[in-house]
């Protein structure tokens, strides 16, 4: 019994095993069923695309491109104070190249420069300077293209792969020839200073300001690029945008001067070489800055070839100077009102003291002659400078001495730089009995004191500097440090500086010296005996000085040349300084024209204008 129960066991094991394959085998095939579909669909899809479209895809992989462009900041704007934009930008197109998507460069350069009306060796020219950058580097083959050119390219560009136009914001002077010292220009950075550290996120071929404000202000107007990418076809056409960073625009700078009073300075110095400009003696605010003869910044916006280059740096003329701040002259008698506060301050002489004009004073077995050779006959401080008396100040500089003079005299701002902040600016020179051992190596001599003591000898100046100094004696001794920006506007309310003037020192000379001073100066313009008399105005009082600096030493006697005869490059430089309205300076205007002749006849009238058109034109309402 026990045994047919085992057998029975047994069977429906063997049963039950038998079974248990079946269903295996069945789950077998399904999975092998659908391992070969999946096979077969991967080998279809495979065919189709190796097969079927695998010219297309073959196309696609060597022609596409995933390409980073970058996206130019625009420059910020600059205004003058009451919101005039004096530059802007425009857009400018570029001819760029990938030289890793040309077929044929040989061509392609020669089909640019039939394109574009250049010889295809100044392109060359281009590529052969490039040749160190990456061949998937663009390359800038021509800097904006006008719009014909434009046309033509891209009418030809299926023909042209690899060549693609870039838009780029472009610095736009709107008042062209206006400012131009002040302002500055562009041109492209250099290697040299793109390894320097200092221009950190520039990119070769980036334009940075090189004087004037455009350079003093580079890190506010530069601005920050951005870049996209992108795919591309062969032929440069875009696809698909893939990401995209958008440019940070620059920072708009606001000047203190008045585009209207700018051009009137720069009238009054057509057919000139010279330099006018206008402070605000309550702040130090510059109110113009005209520099003579001027020169064209969209040469350096278009691009400038060396021969032209060359013409503009080596003219004899040198129109890239700035004679406002860079030109040093001798201030002739502007220095006389410098010389009566130092002699009044350290009481070398009083207001009251008499000094005997004949015409010349003997010193040192020589005659030291005054302007007049007839003289004044005797005066006292007020009068001497009503007239410029080169005798009275002779006298008054020999009390005072060399060292006390300079000690006053830089008080007053002269002899170093003022801080105005801008490039290429000359300090000048206030001598001293040091500065000569040292120099020349040899020692002071009291004829020289004579001789700086009428702004002549050593002295030399700046016209920002007389302006400056003039300013501290109209507002009674406060030293300004003069500035041309007013504001600076980043991309929101939040981003606005507002800039104010600085004073730098108030000069510790008492007000009754600079009362007595000022009367004289007032007198050289009121008074019927004043040298500056020939601008008296009805309308408003302006009080000043005349200065006639001497910039060769003539021969005397009977062969003396005068007038005419004087060849243009002897001739003297012309100045005048003056302020008003007399009682409430609002305005100092300091002119200087080289080899212009006498103070009186060349540059009051200058001043005399520009004060004027300044003065109605804030009266009117129109100025701020």
């Amino acid at each position: 019994m026990l045994k047919k129960d085992k057998d029975a066991d047994n069977l429906k094991l063997v049963n039950w095993q038998l079974a248990d394959v079946v269903v295996f085998q069945k789950q077998y095939f399904l999975l092998l069923g659908l391992m070969l579909i999946v096979l077969a669909v991967y080998v279809l899809r495979m065919w189709h695309l190796q097969v079927l479209q695998g010219t297309t895809y073959r196309y696609q992989s060597e022609n596409n491109r995933i390409r980073l462009e970058e996206i130019p900041a625009a420059r910020g704007i600059i205004f003058d104070r009451n919101g005039n934009p004096l530059v802007e930008n425009r857009p400018a197109y570029h001819l760029q190249l990938i030289r890793e998507d040309v077929r044929d460069l040989d061509q392609t350069i020669r089909e640019v420069a039939r394109l574009c009306e250049r010889s295809p060796e100044e392109l060359f020219a281009v590529l052969e300077a490039s040749k160190h950058v990456p061949k998937f580097v663009p390359v800038r083959l021509v800097s904006d293209i006008d719009r014909d050119c434009l046309a033509r390219v891209e009418a030809q560009r299926i023909r042209l792969p690899g060549v693609f136009v870039q838009l780029e914001p472009k610095r736009e002077y709107r008042w062209q020839g206006t400012a131009p010292h002040l302002i500055g220009y562009l041109s492209e950075i250099t290697e040299t200073e793109l390894k320097s550290g200092q221009y950190q996120g520039y990119f070769p071929g980036e334009e940075i300001g090189r004087v004037g404000v455009e350079s003093a202000f580079e890190k506010y107007l530069h601005g920050k690029r951005g870049g996209r990418q992108v795919e591309v076809d062969a032929i440069g056409r875009r696809i698909r945008l893939l990401d995209e960073v958008l440019p940070i625009a620059g920072k708009n700078v606001w000047l203190t001067i008045d585009i209207e009073l700018q051009k009137v300075a720069e009238s009054c110095l057509e057919g000139k070489m010279g330099a006018i400009i206008a402070v605000d003696p309550n702040n130090g605010a510059v109110l113009a800055m005209a520099s003579s003869p001027v020169f064209d910044q969209e040469k350096f916006i278009r691009g400038m070839r060396k021969e032209e280059w060359q013409a503009l740096s080596r003219d004899r003329n040198h129109p890239l100077l700035n004679r406002c701040i860079g030109g040093a002259y001798p201030p002739g008698s502007t220095y006389k009102p410098f010389v009566a506060l130092a002699a009044l301050k350290e009481g070398a002489i009083t207001p009251d003291t008499s000094f005997f004009c004949p015409g010349y004073v003997d010193f040192a077995d020589r005659k030291y002659r005054c302007w007049r050779d007839h003289g004044h006959g005797s005066l006292n401080m007020t009068s001497a400078i009503i007239q410029s008396c080169d005798v009275y100040f002779y006298q008054s500089g020999l009390r005072l001495g060399v060292d006390r003079l300079a000690h006053w005299v830089k008080a007053l701002g002269l002899g170093e730089r003022t801080g105005i902040g801008l490039p290429g600016e000359n300090p000048g020179l206030v001598p001293t009995s040091a500065w000569k051992k040292q120099a020349l190596g040899v020692p002071w001599q009291k004829g020289e004191t004579l001789s700086i003591s009428i702004g002549q000898g050593f002295d030399s100046a700046t016209p920002l500097q007389m302006a400056v100094a003039y300013a501290a004696i109209a507002n009674n001794g406060k030293l300004w440090q003069p500035y041309v920006v007013r504001r600076i506007e980043g991309h929101g309310p939040e981003e606005v500086d507002e800039i104010r003037g600085k004073l730098k020192e108030k000069i510790a000379i008492e007000q009754r010296y600079f009362d007595v001073v000022k009367k004289g100066m007032l007198g050289v313009v009121e008074s019927d005996q004043g040298t500056g008399h020939g601008i008296k105005d009805k309308s408003i009082q302006i009080a000043g000085k005349t200065g006639t600096a001497q910039v060769v030493q003539l021969a005397e006697g009977p062969n003396r040349p005068s007038g005419k005869n004087v060849k243009e490059k002897d001739r003297d430089h012309a100045w005048f300084v003056g302020y008003a309205p007399a009682n409430n300076p609002q305005i100092v205007v300091a002119v200087l024209i080289e080899h212009g002749g006498h103070g009186a006849s060349v540059a009051a009238p200058l001043v005399q204008k520009v004060i004027l058109a300044y003065l109605r034109n804030v009266g009117s309402g129109t100025g701020s």
